[in-house]
């Protein structure tokens, strides 16, 4: 009987062990997928396979010495090359879901959050809003010039008027109040959006790569709306689809709690 439940607890150590290990390779794929690390995997899959080759079957003794020689400094090779979804794993891995404002429909902060996009396309007014979640943004909140004022339309609208000294930049939301305008954000070095995408564009899938925050963008040139997420960039979305998107992610968030 003893040696039953000895070889019971074994499987079910190793057992918990494949399942956290699976699940730790889930969660990479879930990093990097729709990023530039895609390729740069399947780059690495492609030199282990050279390496087997020309050490192994082929025995080719100065590729493989080179070959040798790159994977002895792989590590830090690999931390340069993947330090953004690095940053953006552990950001997720040290985010509090409990503590979340939970929207909903009625809040006036959203209505008057909508509206002032509405407005900035309809002027033509540039316009980069950040909502943050989970993974503070105290950074980015610094590099601008402080409000902590309640949201509103007005607002949104007297801060992206281009004679506005606070026009440059983007307004950051915090549990429903403009923390800071004028905000510096991190651009993005992928290179789909290098070309034919303004700096506020690649400012926010710069952000949302290294963050969960919700980043909108108005064009100054068109006045369409963009909505940027987990470093993903969608082009004319109309308000009511962006409130739409807003809430389902609350919503989501919502039902990861309970």
């Amino acid at each position: 009987m003893e040696l039953l439940k000895s070889l019971w607890l074994n499987y079910l150590v190793h057992a918990c062990d494949v399942v956290l290990v699976a699940y730790i390779f889930y969660r990479l794929l879930l990093v990097i997928k729709g990023t530039r690390a895609v390729q740069v995997v399947f780059g690495l899959a492609v030199l282990i396979f050279a390496t087997f080759v020309s050490t192994k079957v082929l025995h080719l003794a100065t590729l493989g010495w080179l070959l040798e020689r790159f994977w002895e400094g792989s590590l830090i090779i690999l931390v340069v090359v993947f330090q953004p979804e690095i940053r953006s794993a552990l950001a997720q891995l040290g985010s509090h879901k409990w503590g979340r404002v939970l929207l909903s429909e009625e809040k006036d902060f959203l209505k008057e959050l909508i509206e002032g996009i509405r407005e900035c396309s309809n002027r033509r007014l540039g316009a980069l809003i950040v909502i943050e979640q989970e993974t503070g943004l105290k950074t980015y909140i610094e590099t601008g010039v402080l409000l902590n004022a309640d949201l509103s339309k007005e607002l949104i609208l007297s801060i992206f008027n281009t004679k506005s000294p606070l026009h440059d930049g983007a307004i950051i939301i915090r549990d429903e109040k403009a923390v800071a305008a004028r905000c510096l954000l991190p651009l993005t070095h992928e290179p789909i959006f290098l070309d034919g995408h303004g700096t506020r564009h690649r400012a926010a899938v710069g952000l949302s790569e290294i963050s969960d925050a919700i980043v909108i963008v108005v064009s100054e040139e068109t006045g369409k709306v963009s909505f940027v997420t987990e470093g993903k960039l969608e082009f004319n979305v109309e308000a009511d689809e962006l409130k739409k998107r807003v809430l389902e992610i609350y919503r989501k968030e919502k039902e990861m709690l309970f």
